[in-house]
């Protein structure tokens, strides 16, 4: 059997919660999932993803747990495999015992993948009337699947310094422009959207600061241009500011973030 990718459990799980009513953020604040719903913005919930279980995933969830209340691990089920399914069961024991969410993501060739939750974290609250069960239909529902094994929102948690990082970036983002679990290009985080406006803003030409700051509608363009973290801009003179051929290749490789 072919080895699967981590980012090959993100679309499915991505699907999962959007279709239970949050919104979904791919490597924020290098967590691999992260989801909030509208009606709950400051409860965020992380969901770190590898192929197979192992103690570098759980210690990383045990770490996100200064970032959120409420952390899933997601792996891959493998299927028709008898080792595999009590060595789930084993894995979802311990989740259940160390207060983390457990999630399984079953890959088809030629069906939907089906995601199936076995524990939930520390304090989550199931309520089998909240109306977010009703999309217990997400995906293919296997033999023995019960809505009530769908998450209902959690409780409120008093929100912590990284947990307040973590939201303010999710909430910068305008969209989820990044693949969970890839390593393999920049990310797309809430500074770099910014920039690319900044540079948008300067794409017809060198403009003061206060000028490219009502062009763009940010804030702090004028500390952005100033520090030019990506190189994208060129101070011509006092005051100045002009876009480099680096940010116009970057206006390229972003045009769907900034509508070009």
């Amino acid at each position: 059997m072919t080895k699967r990718q981590e980012t090959e459990l993100y679309a499915p799980l991505k699907q999962y919660w959007e279709q239970l009513g949050y919104e979904v953020r791919a490597e924020v604040r290098h967590c691999d999932l992260v989801a909030i719903h509208p009606q709950f913005p400051e409860q965020p919930v992380i969901v770190e993803m590898k192929a197979s279980a192992n103690l570098t995933l759980l210690l990383q969830a045990l770490d996100r747990q200064k970032s959120a209340a409420h952390v899933f691990i997601a792996i891959e089920a493998k299927r028709g495999k008898q080792a595999s399914q009590k060595r789930l069961r084993a894995v979802a024991e311990l989740c259940r015992r160390i207060g983390i969410g457990f999630l399984t993501v079953t890959l088809y060739a030629r069906k939907p993948a089906f995601v199936e939750l076995h524990t939930t974290p520390y304090g989550w609250e199931q309520r089998s009337s909240h109306p977010l069960y009703i999309s217990a239909g997400v995906h293919e529902q296997s033999e023995g699947y019960s809505d009530q094994n769908v998450p209902a929102i959690p409780p409120k948690k008093p929100i912590t310094a990284r947990q307040a990082k973590l939201i303010r970036e999710f909430s910068g983002r305008s969209g989820d422009y990044n693949v969970g679990g890839s390593t393999q290009r920049p990310l797309v985080t809430a500074y770099r959207e910014k920039a690319l406006r900044v540079a948008l803003a300067l794409k017809q030409g060198q403009s003061k600061p206060v000028r490219v700051k009502e062009a763009s509608g940010i804030g702090d363009a004028a500390a952005i241009l100033r520090h030019n973290y990506y190189g994208w801009f060129s101070r011509i003179e006092r005051g100045q500011y002009a876009l480099t051929k680096a940010g116009e290749a970057a206006l390229l490789q972003y045009a769907e973030i900034v509508d070009l």
